[in-house]
């Protein structure tokens, strides 16, 4: 992979941006020192940047000088993880429990690199927006930045973005159609009545139901789904208990559903549902089911 000539000058710069990133994480919608970083940047290369789109996210807007044309939107992440760093390095997380570790500080600072270099060289028509999302970990900030009229005040004809991966460096993979799935999140939690483990009759036991309502749910792609349509349930979390001798009165599971279909989303949100209640009940046990759809399958158009 040849990189542009304007970009390459940039790496020394560049990679003192990403290691000041990656030093200074901030979580979801806390993203404040990183907004101002970003736009501190942009307002230095004459582009004109609005902040707290989305709460903490940044848009930068800068107009070609061969007139008008197409609006293009260039997008990255901003947020960092609730985990801490263990390796280290002279640029390791300063902040215990935060950590750049699904590389948005790497995201942050190759959108950083075009602004710059296209602000050098402007040589194109038409609008080019660049757009430095917040919350990406689960916390909905595209649909904050959405909600507050992203592509009204920044009118897009095409969007582009990336994520790193564990590709050979130098290395671009391109996909056409579906390329993220559906990322749904549930939590089910399991009502019994606690009591001694020596007399289970008195109580009510909401571990054996949730252990079925576990195996039960995880089975369902495959089952209810399509081969040609992928689809994952994965229970990432089973809490429930403190002491060999008791029996609690609830137990917790959480977990993810990906899809890339709409209708086969909410064919595994209902049988969820359903086999949730009924091992319960089964029991004389209840539930309470949280469900969320936050992130519709990302879908690129060929050309």
């Amino acid at each position: 992979m040849r990189l542009v000539p304007s970009v390459q000058q940039l790496e020394t710069e560049m990679t003192a941006w990403r290691r000041h990133l990656h030093a200074n994480p901030e979580l979801g919608f806390e993203e404040f020192e990183t907004a101002r970083f970003v736009a501190d940047k942009l307002r230095s290369w004459g582009i004109e940047t609005i902040e707290g789109v989305g709460r903490t996210g940044v848009v930068g807007t800068l107009r070609g000088r061969l007139g008008a044309g197409r609006g293009l939107g260039i997008r990255a992440d901003m947020d960092a993880l609730p985990m801490t760093e263990a390796r280290p390095l002279p640029h390791a997380s300063r902040i215990p429990g935060r950590m750049h570790g699904c590389g948005h500080d790497g995201h942050t600072t190759m959108l950083l690199g075009a602004a710059s270099a296209l602000a050098r060289s402007p040589d194109f028509a038409g609008t080019v927006h660049f757009i430095f999302q917040p919350a990406e970990e689960g916390r909905g900030g595209a649909l904050a930045m959405l909600n507050e009229g992203l592509f009204e005040r920044f009118p897009c004809d095409e969007v582009y973005a990336l994520h790193n991966c564990e590709r050979p460096l130098g290395e671009i993979a391109v996909h056409h159609e579906t390329v993220a799935a559906a990322a749904d999140r549930f939590e089910i939690v399991v009502h019994g009545r606690g009591g001694h483990a020596a007399m289970p009759h008195l109580a009510i036991n909401p571990l054996p139901s949730a252990a079925r309502i576990l195996l039960a749910i995880e089975a369902l792609p495959g089952r209810l789904t399509d081969v040609h349509s992928p689809a994952i349930v994965t229970v990432g979390g089973l809490r429930a208990g403190e002491a060999f001798n008791t029996i609690p009165d609830a137990a917790f599971l959480t977990g993810t559903v990906r899809t890339f279909d709409h209708q086969v989303q909410k064919t595994l949100e209902t049988a969820i549902r359903r086999i949730a209640k009924n091992e319960a009940e089964a029991f004389g046990a209840s539930v309470d089911i949280r469900y969320e759809t936050p992130f519709a399958p990302t879908i690129n158009t060929p050309a």
